[in-house]
């Protein structure tokens, strides 16, 4: 075991594989796990995410969703075993789900089962919006279980640019169902405008209550490469992540790339959580960590793409794939970042790879087997193998599979006939599709090839449905800003199986880059001050 902080005369020891038992033994020493004051002191024991919430997220199987695209690796795979491409094409807004939020929504809804311990032995659905509003809703009927106003969002008009208003909780959370805690950023601002700050909160998934030792303000904690962490200039957009004990946080800038912001990536150690590490782009500004998807993790390392820099003449870190080892920390070798030759035409281009986060992948008769895929903005998909990334050298293998930028966040997925990636874009050949599918051929190395494409009529993220990780796969998607409705298409063939629905099934107001997510042979997608859920007939 490792010793953990004393709590008055006891001394609470965190078992490195149980970690239940640790929160057992402060329910038995009767210590307090949360806090509604947000000056708690740091150091305060805190729940360290545990293995078996881990193993329970990244198990395709569960029903449950902990985090971004359901898994570690980001690929957006759901096992649902009544969703067959069948039972796709009957899919309808269920009228008898009304779950009403305040404010507008980027963040996916994450979902925890009644059979995986679920607040009140209910199916629940957990939803973070841009007023700072964070609810736990029944996902039967959309009932409010909790409700939780963080503080007061930053108006756009106090921020030096920007294309979000307010600015709260944009990135999605992470649920650690070992410890029963949800992890965000959301952005405050206590005066109405002029002082801003991140705050990373650790809140009880119970009753949304604020744990001992939390939030974190980022500004007062984090340095990196000499920077000091501005919150006036940073956005938080990429989903946060789970590893080892240690949150992670991505950080990029608003719209428009004003003033001086960096890429960052913050890690909070979950027990400890006053011990703040960072790393930051060595760039004059830029390399924004921005992606929707945000980070991905294999488990021991966190994966990251960086966008563009500014008035950078040697590489400064942008336009790259890195890997990062635990706090986060980075060797600074070949094999441990990734960024193209024409680096510096796509920095001055303004054409990031940021635009989707990486995704985790192994690739059966592959050698290697273990693969990132990274999309840019460039609208070229690149292959990288995940053990050696390469340097400043030529991907593994590239395709040039769009016309227009690759921004979402991606999905990929194996079926009988192949593995593949799944993204939004404009289909190089196909020009009436904005959902391009890449095949992943298996070979040594591996190589890309053209697989589908289709219609999403819109600016959603992809996710994909199994009824057993592989077969029946269908792909998921929402026309954001555009229809306003959601589509299915045949995971190898990209074949139209739901086209929008009918004329009852049309969500008001969805934002570009949303992800729907499947559970308990639901649909469920985020709208502005509302959560809908689509059911079969």
């Amino acid at each position: 075991m490792a010793e953990g902080p004393g709590i008055g005369k006891y001394v609470v020891m965190q078992h490195p594989l149980k970690p239940w038992i640790t929160v057992a033994v402060l329910a038995l020493l009767g210590v307090a796990g949360c806090s509604d004051d947000p000056g708690a002191a740091d150091g305060v024991v805190s729940f360290p995410d545990g293995g078996i919430a881990m193993d329970m997220a990244d198990n395709p199987t569960s029903e449950s969703v902990f985090e971004h695209h359901k898994s570690k690796s980001r690929d957006g795979l759901y096992v649902q075993r009544t969703i067959t491409r069948a039972a796709a094409r009957t899919f309808h807004l269920d009228p008898t789900f009304v779950a009403p939020i305040d404010g507008p929504t980027y963040a996916q809804p994450l979902f925890m089962a009644a059979s995986e311990n679920a607040p009140g032995g209910k199916d629940v659905l957990f939803i973070a919006t841009e007023k700072n509003q964070v609810s736990a809703l029944s996902a039967k009927d959309g009932a409010v279980v909790w409700q939780r106003k963080l503080g007061t969002p930053v108006p756009l008009a106090a921020l030096p640019c920007g294309n979000i208003d307010p600015l709260g909780v944009t990135g999605t959370p992470i649920i650690d169902a070992a410890t029963r805690t949800m992890y965000l950023d959301a952005m405050i601002t206590p005066d109405g405008g002029p002082t801003k700050r991140h705050m990373i909160y650790a809140l009880s998934i119970d009753d949304g209550k604020t744990r001992m030792g939390w939030p974190i303000d980022v500004n007062a904690t984090a340095t990196a490469n000499g920077h000091p962490f501005v919150s006036e200039v940073q956005n938080q957009r990429g989903a946060l992540s789970l590893m080892g004990g240690t949150l992670y946080i991505p950080y990029g800038g608003h719209g428009g790339d004003c003033a001086s912001y960096f890429g960052w990536v913050v890690g909070i150690p979950t027990i400890q959580p006053g011990k703040v590490g960072a790393w930051a782009t060595r760039a004059p500004r830029g390399g924004g960590i921005w992606a929707p998807g945000g980070l991905s993790s294999d488990g021991a390392h966190i994966y990251a793409t960086t966008g563009n820099t500014f008035s950078a003449t040697t590489w400064s870190d942008g336009e790259a794939v890195f890997r990062f080892g635990p706090g986060p920390t980075s060797s600074g070798q070949t094999a441990d970042y990734f960024a193209p030759k024409n680096w510096k035409a796509l920095d001055d281009g303004d054409v990031d790879l940021s635009g989707s986060g990486p995704i985790l992948m192994t690739v059966a008769g592959s050698t290697p087997s273990q693969v990132v895929i990274a999309l840019g903005k460039d609208g070229n998909v690149y292959l990288l193998n995940r053990q050696s990334l390469g340097g400043i050298s030529d991907p593994m293998a590239m395709m040039h599979a769009s016309s227009t930028e690759i921004i979402n966040a991606a999905a990929a997925y194996t079926t009988p006939k192949g593995s593949y990636v799944v993204f939004k874009g404009q289909g190089v050949g196909c020009p009436a599709g904005n959902l391009i599918g890449v095949k992943i051929v298996a070979g040594s190395p591996p190589t890309l090839a053209p697989a589908f494409c289709a219609d999403q009529h819109g600016d959603g993220s992809p996710m994909v449905s199994t009824t057993d990780g592989q077969a029946e796969s269908v792909v998921w998607a929402v026309g954001s800003e555009k229809s306003e409705r959601l589509y299915a298409f045949n995971g190898d063939t990209g074949e139209v199986l739901l086209n929008g629905g009918g004329a009852g099934d049309k969500m008001t107001f969805v934002r570009r880059f949303v992800t729907p997510i499947a559970a308990q042979g639901k649909v469920y997608v985020a709208g502005d001050d509302r959560i809908y859920a689509f059911v079969p007939r």
